[in-house]
């Protein structure tokens, strides 16, 4: 059975114990067992410790242009 990192084991997909320490999941903070346990995903969340790997794009929206956009007139320029 693997182990969660804290050296409790986890079933992977059981649905009854806390991600990240193994402990039983408490209704209260589902799907985690306490509210330290839910902060302590939330920051590996918001400190880039979840990824999903993937290649990255020049563009984000995945259209590469073949042309650079013209530049826009200065309001000055303008008549």
């Amino acid at each position: 059975m693997p182990e969660n990192g804290n050296g409790y084991p986890r079933k992977i997909g059981a649905r009854g114990l806390c991600p990240i320490c193994g402990r039983i999941v408490s209704e209260k903070f589902r799907p985690f067992c306490s509210k330290r346990c839910a902060d302590v995903d939330l920051h590996r969340w918001l400190s880039g410790g979840y990824v999903i790997a993937g290649s990255e794009d020049s563009e984000e929206d995945g259209a590469e242009s073949a042309e650079p956009a013209a530049p826009k007139p200065r309001k000055d320029e303008e008549n």
